[in-house]
Formats: C-alpha cells, structure tokens, sequence
C-alpha cells in the first residue's frame, strides 16, 4: 500500500503519484501490457492500480482484496492513498491508474472539465440517520453552533474545496434559511482536523469516519450530516475508470465491477470485518473500532441520488450545467 500527495486538478498532481507509483497501470513489473481482460482460469492475475482514499468509504475493496474476491475474478490489486479525489481523477484519465474511487461530484466536475471517465461500480452511500451516519459536521462544545443555519459567517474545514462537502452543506444551510456565501470554507486534510478545530484555527469540521468518531470521542458535537440530510440515500462515491479503457477492455470493466460489487455485498453483510480492516490503511486506535458508524454499500450505482447531487452542483456553481448522467456511467452499473 502506498500514499501519493494530493494535488491541484491538474498534470501535477500526476506528475507526482507517477513519481512514487511502480509498475505500470495492466501491466507486469516490466511495464509491458497485461493480456486484455482478466482471466485466472491459467492462473494468470492481470495487475490493476486503484487510487482510493483512507477512509471508511472504501473499506469493502480492502476486504475484497483479502478475501480473494479480486483475485478470484482474475485481478492483482495495488492499493494507493490521496487525499482525495482531485488527485485520482487525473491520474486515472491520463492512465496513470487503471480505476479510481472519488465522491461523486468530483466525476461530475470532470465531467463538465471534458474529462471522459465512466463509473463503473458503486461506492458508500449514507445510512440516512442524521443521528448516526458516517459523516457529520463537529464544532466545540459551547460554541454557539447548533445548526446548519448557524454555520453562517463560520470558518468550516473540508478536505477538499468546491466539492461534495462544502456543496451539501451549503445545500444544507440554504434548506435551513441561511445563506451558503457567507460560509467560509477553509481546505484541510481530515488528518489534520481536529488540530485546527482545537487550535480554534477553524470553527467547525466536516469530517467522515474513522476521523468523525475521533471527533465524537474528543469530546466535540455533532449539528448536522450533510450526506444524511441534504439527499436522501444519498450515493457518495464511486469507482471509476478512463472512457478509453472502459472501450478498450470492457472484459477487465466487468471483471472489476463484479469484484467490487462482490466485495461491496460482503462489506454489507460483515460490518465488523469493516471495522477490522480500517486498521490495515487508517490511523484509527482499535479500541475506537466499534465506535465507527458503516455506511450502507449498495451494489448499484443509485442513479436518481447522482441526478439529484448534479442539480446541487450546478446550482452552488460547481458545474456549468446537469449533464446526462446516464452517460457518466457504465451500463453494467446501473
């Protein structure tokens, strides 16, 4: 498992996974091209790169990786860590990275930037329980910060600007009669976090697990869950590949969706194996295992959540305009 710095939407932030990454994207420690598709009955694992994101959201493709699910539909797996999407969709357009997973309107600004990529399986959706889901905005006790409403004129931290979060959440304050432009959204790391909440560098953090429950166990207070209460059964995030390789090698597509989407139901139905994993790529301490909230893990790609997410985006001026979102993902993921 390796890390890669998070970057701009741009060629440097490739540069830079390229600078620590091995190998080469379905292809063998030479570099040479792996044999299209992905077919174990020789014994033979077409090697695949997926950029994920040390969170939560991503725990079924760990548990699909050491259960063998991958390597029973004929993948060999490199798991590498951004801090988010802005550094993956790059990577995975320029073939850097074979699959990549980020929040859903990251593929919907890279949509609307002209990158051709697909979703290809699902990701985490949100339980639906405000009081209970896997993300949720934190402030310090006393600080005055109730509700969304209250955000306004408030310094808030996301882990990426003009995103999924801060687009929610100004979805959120704007549904509870406030106004979103006076939210000053302030980019932080989720590592990084409860620091500048504590340091009173910010006044409250959007943060999602294993970093949320950290929060909860300093003490901090939750006022509102932007994926819980802004869009219901909202879809997060997705995996996603380069429209190239979706028409090149539509044998590996299927062969990694029905993986992940094997892996996705096995996470459904083991929640403590979730938890379990989280230690192989999260800083979590375990004795806050079972603190953690697990999100739901659908198979399908909700299609009607992701519509709903585009309007969000256009109307807060991340995207210029909703785009037919039929045609950002692949029709075995609907």
């Amino acid at each position: 498992m390796k890390n890669f710095t998070s970057g701009a939407f741009a060629l440097s932030a490739v540069l830079a996974l390229t600078a620590c990454g091995s190998g080469s994207p379905s292809g063998d420690a030479d570099g040479e091209p792996a044999d299209e598709g992905a077919d174990s009955s020789n014994g033979e694992l077409t090697e695949v790169e997926v950029g994920l994101i040390p969170i939560v959201d991503v725990a079924p493709i760990y548990l699909g990786q050491q259960e063998g699910i991958f390597e029973e539909h004929g993948l060999d797996l490199t798991l590498t860590l951004a801090q988010g999407g802005a550094a993956i969709i790059p990577a995975v357009s320029s073939g850097d990275l074979d699959f990549g997973f980020s929040n859903v309107t990251s593929l919907l600004i890279a949509a609307d930037n002209g990158l051709p990529l697909q979703t290809v399986a699902a990701g985490p959706q949100t339980t639906g329980d405000s009081e209970n889901d896997f993300g949720a905005v934190l402030v310090k006790p006393e600080s005055g910060i109730e509700s969304a409403q209250d955000l306004e004129g408030q310094r808030v931290a996301v882990n990426t600007l003009n995103n999924i979060s801060d687009s929610m959440i100004s979805q959120g304050v704007e549904d509870a009669g406030g106004d979103p432009a006076n939210v000053d959204f302030v980019e932080v790391g989720f590592p990084d976090m409860l620091a500048q909440l504590e340091a009173d560098n910010v006044d409250a953090i959007f943060a999602v697990d294993p970093f949320a429950s950290m929060a909860d166990d300093q003490g901090y207070d939750r006022i509102f869950a932007p994926y819980a209460d802004v869009v219901e059964e909202l879809g997060v995030g997705t995996y996603f590949a380069s429209q190239q390789l979706v028409d090149d090698d539509p044998e590996l597509i299927e062969s990694f969706h029905t993986a992940v989407r094997e892996s996705q139901a096995y996470a459904e139905e083991n929640p403590e194996a979730v938890r379990e994993v989280l230690l192989e790529y999260t800083s979590i301490d375990e004795s806050m295992l079972e603190e953690i909230t697990i999100p739901a893990f659908p198979e399908d790609v909700n299609l009607d959540s992701l519509n709903e997410v585009a309007e969000i985006s256009e109307r807060h001026g991340l995207i210029g305009e909703v785009p037919n979102t039929d045609d950002l993902v692949w029709e075995g993921a609907r």
